[in-house]
């Protein structure tokens, strides 16, 4: 899936988790629910959390300042907090400096190839030179 640089991803998010495959070792068909989904604020939609209820997918995603205060305007009307589970958000910035990691391929950061299989090469390339690099036991 790929969208403009300046579109946000929150909307993309739906499409994506519609196409999650992930292979289990040795037999049995492909997971397509994840137990959690950890994401910064930009994809606390209401849409994305009722998606993720749906599919009984867990949503470990902070409530922004602004929908915090929506909620409270509305009193007991308004609804109770989301859950969030503090703990287990830490874990995000692991995912986090990886993509930091990425991006420090200029052609990466900034997008500049018109096939979305050249981009994909490029990832999978990058990836590829830093696991070599963590395999050498030489700086």
């Amino acid at each position: 899936m790929c969208t403009a640089g300046q579109d946000g991803d929150c909307p993309m998010l739906i499409p994506l988790m519609d196409q999650l495959r992930v292979q289990r070792p040795g037999l049995g068909s492909a997971r397509t629910r994840p137990t959690a989904l950890l994401g910064d604020k930009a994809y606390s939609s209401r849409a994305n959390r009722a998606y993720l209820r749906s599919r009984r997918i867990e949503a470990v995603i902070p409530e922004p300042k602004d929908q915090q205060g929506h909620r409270k305007r509305r009193g007991s009307k308004g609804g109770r907090p989301p859950k969030f589970d503090a703990e287990k958000y830490r874990g995000r910035n692991v995912i986090e400096r990886g993509y930091s990691r990425l991006k420090q391929w200029r052609a990466l950061a900034t997008r500049y190839d018109k096939l979305a299989i050249v981009y994909r090469a490029a990832v999978v390339l990058n990836a590829a030179i830093a696991w070599l690099h963590h395999l050498s036991d030489t700086p």
